[in-house]
């Protein structure tokens, strides 16, 4: 195979061999050819998928087509290539002349049919191995392993660790899927440009709807009834005495035909309207809360369709001024995935577990002190801990005790490396929890008496027996007395004003 002048007797400007007949042009045709075959394969796979995924549609709209333009681009270099060495050559144009009698042309067509043959096949296979990919969660979460590691490990400890990334955070739908490429692009942009914020945010705005994401598998009117759950606790003093509290959660039910319409889930029966409004006092001013963690004023409508309306008696806004949302299950269970444990928290449950061995005095105290100190990156963090910790039990002291020590640095570390990570500034403390009570408002973010409508003749209901009643309380004897209508809760020291919140700060 090679280029020779055509020395023919052809007329002027007819019967020339293309200029795309080069190995330049011919190179850029091959790659803009898989590049089209790989952008119809993932455009094919995108639009079937039940989910869209914004990476996906990154290397569907942006990646393949690139490739295509930079195909495209070789293709006319190597025309334009090719016409100045005809000008330059001069003595008419010049052919690529392919003689299949020539052992030489046969073994360099090969190669390039051969080299042409597996671009395209690795490009249909690579497409969907791609598309595969992005579609799985280790994609979320360790492509770009710094920004994403927080969420990453979270999500992994959640009760949601076996649900794709992308059920949640897309789901299905022509709008939610442009919006997701959208963001997606941006996505790819902040992390390249180093432009994304410290901590991430929880993403309040663009969370759809939980009725077209969670109900996909939960189904909130279905009646639950009533749930037994075992809360296990430990004092920071010397014996790190356990305080165990058993009680009934009332989730109830949301659909009367499968239950009464009671408990925790009455917020969302299909008659209930609950709205609210979401703003915090600041600057002498009252302004949007785009965390949701102040609400003063609630409105409630009623199967007869009789409207109530409650607010804050230092709320004297017009309510049409800012966003009225409709509550739905995000307002509650607004970290359903990516979990964080409070440092007292984690600590407990490793000693409730044995994880941690709850004989080893003021181990709940020295635990939870040396995971709250501030600390410049996560190496600091762990030696301190390893060190302040072994200081804490010297050998000398404790010759019997080291093994259960080394166990205990262990996993106070882990406890760490779970829930605080300081590349990204991200810890427990960022992400307020509303399904509870202990170290974030949560329910009191209505449930704390001040809501009252204008007349002040009714109340927003702040009693504690509404949502759950405790069983048994303390430790030992205490727990086999249980009291099936509830009991007063007894609080560990006396008792104490204010809500759980105002105290446990998830430290000491």
């Amino acid at each position: 195979m090679e280029t020779t002048p055509d020395t023919g007797n052809r007329e002027p400007g007819r019967g020339q061999p293309p200029l795309i007949r080069n190995w330049w042009s011919l190179t850029g045709l091959v790659i803009a050819g898989g590049a089209l075959f790989s952008f119809l394969l993932l455009f094919v796979l995108d639009s079937l998928a039940r989910f869209g995924n914004p990476y996906l549609g990154i290397l569907t709209y942006l990646v393949a087509p690139g490739f295509l333009f930079l195909g495209l681009l070789l293709t006319v270099f190597g025309m334009w290539w090719e016409r100045r060495r005809r000008s330059r050559q001069g003595g008419g144009p010049v052919q690529l002349v392919i003689d299949l009698s020539r052992p030489r042309d046969r073994k360099r067509l090969a190669w390039f049919v051969g080299g042409a043959s597996g671009f395209l096949l690795l490009s249909a296979v690579g497409s969907y191995q791609t598309y595969h990919f992005t579609e799985s969660t280790q994609f979320c979460g360790q492509v770009c392993h710094t920004v994403m590691e927080p969420q990453w490990v979270t999500y992994q400890q959640g009760p949601h660790a076996r649900v794709a990334c992308v059920e949640c955070h897309i789901g299905p739908g022509a709008t939610w899927f442009v919006k997701s490429k959208l963001s997606g692009t941006y996505q790819v942009y902040a992390t390249l440009a180093d432009k994304y914020p410290r901590p991430i945010p929880t993403p309040i705005k663009n969370l759809r709807p939980a009725r077209e994401t969670c109900e996909q598998c939960h189904w909130p009117q279905k009646f639950i009834g009533n749930l037994d759950r075992t809360f296990h606790y430990f004092l920071a003093d010397e014996t790190n005495t356990p305080f165990v509290v058993r009680m009934t959660l009332k989730v109830g039910g949301g659909d009367p035909r499968h239950g009464p319409v009671e408990g925790i889930h009455w917020h969302v029966h299909p008659t209930n309207l609950v709205q609210y409004i979401a703003a915090r006092w600041e600057d002498g001013k009252w302004v949007p809360d785009p965390t949701r963690q102040s609400i003063p004023w609630v409105r409630f409508v009623d199967g007869q369709g009789v409207v109530t309306e409650y607010r804050k008696p230092s709320f004297g806004e017009d309510p049409s001024k800012f966003e009225i949302r409709t509550m739905d299950c995000m307002d509650c269970h607004n970290r359903p995935a990516h979990q964080y444990q409070a440092p007292s928290k984690a600590v407990d449950r490793a000693l409730a577990l044995g994880r941690i061995d709850p004989t080893l005095p003021w181990i709940k105290s020295n635990a939870v002190y040396v995971l709250t100190l501030e600390y410049t990156n996560r190496t600091e963090a762990l030696e301190t801990i390893a060190t302040f910790l072994a200081a804490a039990y010297p050998p000398d002291t404790y010759p019997d005790r080291q093994k259960s020590i080394r166990e205990a640095i262990a996993v106070v570390q882990e406890i760490y490396r779970n829930s605080f990570f300081p590349d990204m500034r991200a810890s427990w403390d960022k992400y307020p929890v509303n399904s509870s009570h202990m170290f974030w408002p949560g329910c009191f973010r209505c449930h704390e008496g001040e809501h009252s409508t204008p007349d002040g003749k009714q109340t927003i209901v702040k009693d504690c027996n509404a949502c759950h009643s405790i069983l048994a309380q303390g430790y030992g004897e205490a727990l086999k007395r249980l009291t099936p209508e509830g009991q007063p809760f007894e609080h560990p020291g006396g008792e104490v004003d204010g809500g759980c919140y105002d105290c446990h700060t998830g430290g000491l």
